[in-house]
C-alpha cells in the first residue's frame, strides 16, 4: 500500500488546490494519522490539545549516554508522526490544518484515510503494559495471529516464525513494533 505522506492540500485534474477527501462516514469521530515537522510531535500535540482535540503522541523512553553524564530522553516512537481522533466534519480537519508544525493528514491517493481503532487499541496496550519490544520494518505478509489471555489478549499481528516474533503494525504510517511470543497463546486470526 503506498501514499503520500503529510500532504495538507492535493490539485484535482483541473490544478485547483483542494483539502484532500474523506473516505469514511461523518458519524463520529475517528482516529488520523498527521505527519508532523521534524522533532514537532510534542508541540504538536499541545497545541491541538488546547483547541481540546484528542490526541495520542506513542512514546518511548532511552537512556543516552555520553562520555560525561547519563540521561534518559523521552521521544515519540514513530517519529513525525501523531494521531489525532476527530469526527469528518471539513471544519475538524481545517483547524487540524492550522497547527504550528503539523504538515498535513496522512493521505492514500489524496484520501485522508482512517487509523482502524484497532491498531491504536494494540499499540496503547502494547505500551501501557510496559512489553519488551523492539522496532521492526513494516511487516504486510505473514500469518495473522491474536494473543489469548494474560495482560496481552487481543493483541494482533503477524506472526514471524523464524524469529519468534509478533510483528504489530499501524498499516496508515507503515510503521511496526515486534514483541517477543515465548509464553504466550496464540490464535489464528
Amino acid at each position: 500500500m503506498g501514499g503520500s505522506y503529510g500532504t495538507a492540500a492535493v490539485n484535482d485534474a483541473a490544478g485547483t488546490l483542494r483539502e484532500p477527501q474523506a473516505s469514511v462516514d461523518s458519524n463520529g469521530p475517528h482516529w488520523f494519522a498527521v505527519h508532523t515537522r521534524y522533532r514537532y510531535e510534542k508541540k504538536v500535540v499541545a497545541q491541538l490539545n488546547y483547541k481540546r482535540y484528542e490526541v495520542y503522541l506513542p512514546l518511548r523512553t532511552e537512556k543516552h549516554v555520553w562520555s560525561d553524564r547519563h540521561q534518559v530522553v523521552t521521544t515519540a516512537l514513530f517519529p513525525g508522526y501523531v494521531f489525532v481522533h476527530i469526527d469528518q466534519s471539513s471544519a475538524a480537519r481545517r483547524a487540524v490544518l492550522q497547527t504550528a508544525g503539523l504538515l498535513g493528514f496522512v493521505t492514500f491517493g489524496g484520501t485522508v484515510v482512517p487509523v482502524p481503532p484497532a491498531q491504536i487499541d494494540h499499540l496503547q496496550l502494547l505500551l501501557q503494559e510496559k512489553v519488551l519490544f523492539s522496532l521492526h520494518p513494516f511487516v504486510q505478509v505473514g500469518q495473522r495471529m491474536r494473543i489469548r489471555g494474560g495482560c496481552l489478549d487481543g493483541l494482533e499481528g503477524v506472526l514471524l516464525q523464524h524469529e519468534g516474533k509478533l510483528v504489530i503494525s499501524i498499516e496508515m504510517i507503515q510503521r511496526s513494533l515486534a514483541i517477543e511470543i515465548q509464553g504466550y497463546e496464540l490464535d489464528f486470526v
